[in-house]
């Protein structure tokens, strides 16, 4: 029966190339958006990640309960220690201290006078001890305009078009001027190593990264951190991984009694990162529902077309004695047969578009000029193993569902009329 429903699909033609065209262009396009959104969802996680909130973070449960101010007077103590015990304890997390900042640039004329000065925001990372991956991990190397990455102890990186604004150049120096952990006026010199461009205006607006071992030295923060940032060696955010730490650190170190005891947050309760891992996924469930409904509409149509163009061939299948129940299945299996075909096509049609979407984006940079929402500013899509499945969902379930809708009329025939068509 199968061998002869093939048959019949690639004899007839007519019959099945109106709705084999009509899958690929659903599936083809369940492929691309899914494959769309999971890279913008995906790369937005990963960029907040990276740049702010880690797989996991440590604070001081002070710190933590005001985060967006960056209150450094209230960073984590004992910061050497608790590396130490994170590292033995959770092996499978790469730790990495972090400190915020905040101030002003103060870039000097000729005169050792002030030239010109602009509001910063900073981060200390370790860039200089060789164990670390935060260079790597926030894609410094890929980011730098202008110089190099700095070397010595002393010299920053500036945003390029932060440096534009204040007309610096690398090897320029400037000065921080800020508050230390204990509240006192801080003014620290660097030298500008290089320039860097994140494509994000929350990171190019008017950033500065240096060495975490100058700002401590510039906050009187020895032994001390904001942030403790944590990432799973897998590269990848599993809740199902990272909870159970959670619950296990915090249960162990954080007391409530005590303000400067350290806490442990996932990504998931960070910088509103819940509604977006939350909306990422229904999202995406959502498109499949609503792919599999309009497709399952416009085969249904195809169908009765189809239907009508077979009247006879059904007549005088029930003239001749097959059961009304025979033909409607294989109609079901030849809907089968279209929407495997169909699917497949629109899969690789849809997966070549990804492919393209993955390797080059849509620079979306004009559009984000005022947003503060850390996201990159080229989207790209992803190809994931659930990419090349997804569209087989809408292609065979519209498939099959419009076929059914279809059929329902091979039951309303009446026998009687069956010479009289046949006539005709």
């Amino acid at each position: 029966m199968i061998q002869f429903i093939f048959k019949g699909i690639w004899r007839d033609r007519q019959r099945s190339v109106l709705p084999a065209i009509v899958v690929a262009m659903g599936v083809m396009l369940t492929v691309l958006f899914q494959s769309w959104l999971s890279g913008i969802f995906g790369e937005s996680i990963e960029f907040n990640a990276n740049f702010s909130t880690g797989h996991v973070k440590i604070m001081s449960r002070a710190y933590a309960a005001d985060a967006d101010q960056i209150p450094n007077d209230l960073a984590l103590m004992g910061t050497d220690t608790l590396m130490r015990e994170l590292h033995q304890n959770y092996p499978q997390f790469d730790w990495s201290p972090r400190i915020r900042f905040s101030g002003l640039i103060d870039v000097p004329d000729s005169l050792r006078e002030t030239r010109v000065q602009g509001p910063a925001t900073g981060l200390g990372i370790d860039m200089l001890s060789g164990d670390s991956s935060e260079i790597m991990r926030m894609n410094i190397a890929r980011a730098l305009k202008r110089g190099r990455l700095p070397s010595h102890p002393g010299e920053i990186l500036i945003s390029d078009e932060f440096a534009h604004n204040l007309s610096v150049h690398p090897g320029d120096t400037v000065t921080l001027i800020t508050t230390t952990m204990n509240g006192s006026l801080s003014m620290y010199n660097f030298r500008i190593a290089g320039t860097v461009a994140f494509g994000t205006e929350a990171m190019d607006r008017s950033s500065i990264i240096a060495d975490i071992g100058d700002v401590r030295s510039a906050l009187d923060m020895e032994d001390a951190t904001g942030e403790i940032v944590g990432f799973l060696k897998t590269g990848q955010y599993d809740e199902k991984v990272i909870l159970p730490v959670v619950k296990q650190f915090n249960a162990e170190y954080s007391h409530s009694n005590d303000q400067y005891s350290p806490v442990m947050e996932s990504l998931r309760g960070q910088n509103n990162m819940a509604t977006m891992l939350d909306y990422s996924a229904k999202l995406e469930f959502m498109l499949i529902i609503i792919f599999v409904l309009a497709m399952s509409l416009v085969l249904w149509n195809a169908g009765l077309l189809g239907g009508l163009r077979r009247y006879g061939e059904f007549g005088l299948r029930l003239a001749l004695g097959e059961e009304k129940r025979h033909i409607y299945l294989s109609m079901i299996w030849e809907s089968v047969f279209i929407g495997i075909i169909g699917s497949a096509a629109g899969t690789l049609i849809g997966l070549l578009l990804a492919w393209q979407l993955q390797h080059h984006g849509l620079n979306v940079g004009d559009m984000m000029k005022n947003a503060a929402m850390m996201m990159p500013s080229i989207l790209r899509a992803r190809i994931s193993p659930v990419t090349w499945i997804v569209g087989f969902v809408p292609g065979l379930v519209s498939t099959v569902a419009g076929a059914m809708l279809a059929g329902i009329g091979i039951y309303k025939r009446r026998t009687t009329q069956l010479f009289k068509e046949l006539e005709i």
